[in-house]
């Protein structure tokens, strides 16, 4: 009861401190470092640049500012040489808690505070796309939580060593155990979030999940060790030692601790967001594994529900084996690792399985003994938490009533070994979502409503053939036009709908369609007569494959959209990211040499200019294309440090990186395209270069090393590396 008296006493004290408020406003201002020195979300999204980074920016100087403060103010009353008098008064387990909880307080009305200054900020860089529930909670998870973390590891270390100085070291050194050994290990980087891309166009929760799941971790692990320290409070004149003797006799004081720090062990160990899969990539042993003797595929079914509150998937899947072997055989699935799996049976009876602890390629391997009868129904359920393999890029598994991927073994179990029959894989797939949200399978198949609920969802059935499935849904526009003698499906984020209207991103696909066509040939994984483009969730890459491709967010985001090394306009950008489903995806670059002009990049931006120039005619396309390159070239040729890359050589490695980063994307975006551009002349003129690039694009693939390189390029122009030289 005396805490709750001498608490108001305490924070008033506290906020009439001006070293307080100076802490307060530095914190309030520190996003600001988020957007010019310290950017760990690496992302292009609107969301990553102006949101995600000043938030954890904040977080990081915020916390540090907040530590030292709390050191500060613990050691007061010792610095002063009152505490004899004022221990004497209040006890000095008392004073410790209520100065604790003035702290934490004024951390949270500084977080407060900077979210009221930094929303209408926030909201007219991040423009149309900006929404209050994505700030909201980035700003609560990713800043406010970390200066509670911190004070109450800063008081931990003033309580265990009584010693201001020492108290700073410690605090310091585990601000940087977090920024640099433990900045890979997202259970481990307290300070400073492994948050790498924010959606724009969807939502964010999976990201959020994690990022509170952590946060909350380390609050019951340094509420525990704060606890602990509570109890080394010196009093009664004992030492560490005697003070945590005589403050552990009341028994709860110590169990709570313990209780803390095994909650936070244990929340460690079964966090459910990312799997356990063989880090080593050339591994494939589920790819070995032999086919089950004298048994075919019929045929399978799947009904999956999505819960989109939760972020977790429950499905039931059949399967139709005919077994001629005579013998029980055991059937191998990939299932995804955060799933359990329930009421396996064969023909209507139990049958016995076994879930591997072995993980690989984001599965867990599921083997179960079908009877030795000819015709076998395999029917199982499954739910649980969708996993994910990269703990420094999460997001990928977003479920949510605003998107959601589920692929191949997130879907429902992948059969591994066992034979097609004559029909192949076929498969009859339904799914249950939200009304807001399209059904989208990634391929040629075509979704539609079977069943309308009324709970607000809807079930989607499509078929396909294939052993395994991918399936994206969201809050999508679909766009239909009609191109390059296809039948194409545009679909994109709702949110991003004024951005693409602005970009005028059903011309773009014409255009780019039509002319890529015309001139190179049609997608080889396109079916020849309908193509689908899906939006996806920000990812980091796109891919494509039988009629369909994805077009990753990021790529369409405002910032993207408005770089001119791309494009003038924000419609010219989109025309070059569409190129890219011809260099880039429909043919690929291998860049082993940082160093080398050669990428995806330089054919795209020449496409682009040929493009721009039938649509704009010559002059528009050489003001805004080939005397922007030939200037960013002469800076290129003028630039210090490749004059001198001897100096660059002994500069720090981040900033060397930075500055070979710089003059790389100048090599990509504007030398290549300049000497596109010259073997145009050396060959004959645009005529004879569409051509070779036709030639080029419908090449025999070698499969070992199916990339595209800058060697077969000279080749097939007839010139040499130095020909193509400028200067």
């Amino acid at each position: 009861m005396k805490t709750l008296k001498l608490y108001p006493l305490e924070l008033g004290r506290l906020l009439r401190s001006r070293l307080t408020w100076l802490v307060m406003a530095l914190t309030a201002l520190s996003p600001a470092v988020g957007l010019v020195l310290y950017k760990p979300a690496v992302s292009t999204t609107m969301n990553s640049l102006y949101l995600a980074n000043p938030a954890i920016a904040g977080g990081v100087v915020g916390s540090i500012l907040f530590g030292l403060l709390a050191i500060f103010e613990l050691d007061r009353a010792c610095r002063s040489r009152v505490d004899i008098l004022t221990d004497a008064v209040v006890s000095p387990l008392t004073t410790a808690l209520t100065r604790l909880l003035a702290l934490l307080t004024s951390a949270v009305l500084t977080a407060a505070l900077t979210m009221l200054i930094w929303f209408p900020i926030s909201a007219g860089w991040i423009g149309s796309v900006f929404d209050g529930v994505d700030y909201i909670l980035a700003y609560l998870l990713l800043m406010g939580l970390a200066l509670l973390l911190s004070i109450l590891a800063a008081a931990s270390a003033y309580q265990f060593t009584r010693r201001a100085d020492l108290s700073v070291v410690l605090f310091v050194a585990f601000c940087a155990l977090s920024l640099t050994v433990w900045a890979g290990n997202w259970q481990l980087c307290w300070l400073n979030p492994c948050v790498w891309a924010l959606s724009d166009d969807f939502s964010n929760f999976r990201v959020f999940r994690s990022v509170g799941y952590m946060r909350l971790t380390w609050l019951a692990a340094l509420s525990g060790v704060w606890t602990l320290s509570w109890l080394c409070v010196r009093q009664n004149g004992k030492g560490a030692f005697g003070s945590i003797a005589r403050s552990a006799r009341r028994v709860y004081r110590p169990a709570v601790a313990l209780a803390l720090l095994v909650c936070s062990g244990m929340a460690y160990a079964a966090q459910p967001f990312i799997d356990h899969s063989n880090p080593d990539l050339t591994v494939m042993s589920f790819y070995e594994i032999p086919y089950a003797e004298g048994v075919t595929f019929l045929s399978r079914s799947a009904q999956v529900f999505p819960d989109t509150e939760t972020g977790t998937v429950t499905g039931r899947a059949a399967y139709r084996f005919q077994n001629t072997s005579g013998q029980e055989q055991s059937i191998s699935f990939g299932i995804d690792p955060g799933y359990g799996v329930s009421n396996v049976q064969a023909n209507g009876k139990d049958v016995p399985f076994t879930v591997s602890s072995y993980q690989e390629y984001n599965e867990a391997l599921l083997e179960v003994t079908i009877p030795a009868e000819e015709t076998v129904e395999l029917t199982m359920e499954y739910s649980g938490f969708p996993q994910e393999t990269l703990p420094t890029m999460q997001g990928g598994k977003e479920l949510s009533g605003e998107y959601l991927c589920l692929e191949n073994a997130s879907f429902s179990p992948r059969l591994l070994n066992v034979l097609p029959g004559e029909n192949g894989y076929p498969a009859h797939l339904e799914i249950t979502l939200p009304d807001a949200m399209i059904a989208v399978p990634f391929g040629a198949s075509q979704a539609e409503v079977v069943a309308e609920h009324e709970n607000g969802t809807k079930t989607w059935h499509w078929e396909d053939n294939s052993a395994s499935d991918i399936l994206y849904a969201g809050d999508y526009v679909r766009e239909d036009i009609e191109a390059g003698g296809m039948s194409i499906e545009f679909y994109y984020g709702r949110k991003h709908q004024a951005v693409m209207e602005e970009a005028k991103a059903v011309e773009a696909v014409k255009a780019v369609v039509n002319y890529c066509t015309r001139h190179y040939g049609k997608l080889s994984f396109g079916t020849g007569e309908t193509l689908k483009l899906i939006q996806s969730r920000v990812a980091g890459g796109a891919y494509a494959a039988g009629g369909a491709s994805l077009l990753d967010e990021a790529d369409f985001t405002i910032a993207n959209l408005g770089d001119t090394s791309k494009g003038a306009v924000p419609g010219e950008t989109f025309i070059h990211e569409l190129v890219h489903q011809w260099w880039g995806l429909g043919n690929m670059f291998d860049v082993t040499d940082s160093a080398s002009p050669w990428s995806a990049e330089g054919l795209t931006v020449y496409t682009t200019y040929r493009i721009v120039k039938e649509l704009y005619g010559e002059a528009y396309a050489k003001e805004h294309y080939i005397d922007q390159w030939q200037q960013a070239v002469d800076d290129y040729y003028l630039n210090f440090y490749v004059r001198h890359p001897a100096y660059l050589d002994m500069l720090p490695e981040a900033e060397r990186l930075n500055i070979s980063n710089s003059l790389s994307s100048v090599r990509q975006y504007s030398e290549m395209p300049l000497k596109i551009l010259k073997a145009e002349r050396l060959v004959g003129g645009e005529e004879a270069m569409d051509q070779i690039l036709h030639d080029l694009f419908n090449r025999e693939l070698d499969p070992m090393y199916p990339y595209l390189t800058y060697q077969e390029f000279l080749d097939a122009c007839g010139l040499t590396e130095e020909e193509l030289n400028l200067g």
